[in-house]
């Protein structure tokens, strides 16, 4: 389809971010995922083995694998065409291996292909590993991106003092980098925990009691057979289930990425406003145009692309976490409509982790500007001499710089340096207050990150 013709922007004009998210989410990448699932349950039904199943061999296996090793849009519309007739898009697979066995000399075990399985097994066999591919193929690299972005500008800005802004307001002095390092320390927190949930596959038959695979053949022990098949996979079985996963893991790892997709927008937003302040500069790029009306406007378009994208991405998952685990009884198909769309809010999430990648990499200091702040507000002190004068029992040192700094003009060097020098205080300690600014009021710098 032309990207001009599509009706999402995910697929239209974001084309060529979102791609390579389409070996994992589009309708032919399920079905592929679908018939790897099929294939490899088959391959493991043969190395129990099943009495029956003893006949297919180490490189008969592999020609089974090439089915969807080596699958086709071509295979993927002739599914779609079985699908035409069934009505049941598993179903459709089934047959389609089932004509595949005849074709590579093994249809006398064709029988044996989705044996005992309900489509949920499939889906939820499948749609689980595609995630899970997904995520460490196309997303993790995303994510590295971003964080090295992060973590450059941290490391390089980390020692340059700026204006800290509580409620708006000037308050006690930080840095650059630091500010940076609080969302590269976020986002780690997450991405680890992230990295620690398990991707999870239903794989129990119609009710999850292995009903078929216990009447058939009672003396296997069915339930280490599924949990070691699955875990071939990558993935964790789900140990008790109706007809189709609980999805309580899945729904995890969606909150988890919602709460990126929080701090992303939170990153963007503060960007998005020392931008505003003129802290931040962002580098012309040839050609791109700021305004069809002002000329001279440099936008922080890839910010708000982000924050915008970002907002879709959360409430994409956060509809996904809420309706997944929810099933009436045994199982509607309800959770298979919405499955269907996990792509979607990972590719807005790819589109605005790229975007906020490409806005950092656009930023630079305008030292100038931030200086001038830091000088222009000498009352932001006013915390680290009272805090002294505390430690010196002076009498009421708070209420005294309140009454020097909430004033409507601001607190010039010269009138601070007068209320230090008519405190009651020794020489030396003066002294010290005197050496305090803006610019070396900055605490404790956190090291580098590595």
């Amino acid at each position: 389809m032309d990207p001009l013709s599509c009706i999402s922007p995910v697929d239209g004009r974001y084309h060529k971010i979102t791609a390579p998210l389409s070996a994992f989410f589009s309708e032919e990448a399920l079905i592929r995922y679908r018939i790897l699932s099929e294939i490899e349950y088959f391959i493991a039904l043969c190395q129990l083995p099943l009495p029956a199943l003893s006949g297919p061999d180490g490189p008969g296996h592999e020609k089974m694998r090439d089915l969807y090793r080596k699958f086709t849009r071509s295979d993927a519309r002739q599914i779609k065409a079985i699908e035409q007739t069934t009505r049941h898009d598993i179903k459709a697979v089934e047959y389609f291996i089932k004509e595949a066995f005849e074709k590579i000399g093994y249809g006398k075990y064709k029988e044996y292909v989705h044996f005992g399985l309900t489509s949920q097994d499939i889906n939820n066999t499948a749609i689980p590993l595609s995630l899970k591919e997904a995520m460490s193929g196309v997303m993790q690299p995303a994510f590295e991106q971003l964080m090295d972005a992060l973590r450059t500008l941290a490391n390089d800005w980390l020692e340059i003092p700026m204006l800290a802004r509580t409620h708006g307001q000037p308050a006690s002095p930080t840095t650059v980098g630091k500010e940076i390092m609080v969302f590269h320390n976020r986002l780690s927190i997450q991405l680890r925990q992230l990295s620690s949930l398990p991707y999870p596959a239903k794989f129990g038959g119609a009710t999850g009691n292995f009903n078929a695979h216990r009447v058939t053949f009672p003396d296997i022990d069915w339930s280490g057979f599924a949990n070691r098949f699955v875990a071939s996979l990558g993935l964790e079985r789900s140990q008790v289930t109706t007809q189709i996963d609980h999805y309580d893991q899945l729904a995890a790892i969606f909150d988890c990425l919602r709460r990126i997709a929080t701090i992303l927008i939170d990153l963007v937003r503060d960007c998005w406003t020392y931008i505003s302040l003129d802290y931040f500069k962002q580098k012309i790029v040839a050609g791109e145009v700021g305004s069809s009306a002002m000329p001279h406007k440099v936008n922080p378009i890839d910010f708000e692309n982000a924050e915008g994208n970002a907002g879709l991405a959360i409430a994409l998952l956060g509809h996904l976490s809420e309706k997944l685990p929810i099933s009436r009884l045994q199982r509607d198909l309800s959770d298979s409509t919405v499955l269907r769309n996990i792509g979607l809010p990972l590719a807005h999430l790819l589109i605005a982790l790229k975007a906020t990648s490409r806005g950092l990499g656009k930023l630079s200091l305008n030292r100038e500007n931030i200086d001038s702040d830091l000088e222009g507000n000498m009352v932001v002190v006013a915390e680290a001499i009272q805090s002294i004068l505390r430690s010196l029992d002076y009498p009421e040192p708070y209420e005294a710089l309140k009454k020097l700094t909430r004033q409507r003009k601001a607190v010039t060097k010269e009138e601070l340096q007068r209320f230090i020098d008519g405190l009651t205080i020794a020489p030396g300690q003066k002294e010290r207050l005197k050496q305090i600014t803006p610019f070396n009021y900055t605490g404790i710098i956190p090291p580098r990150i590595d």
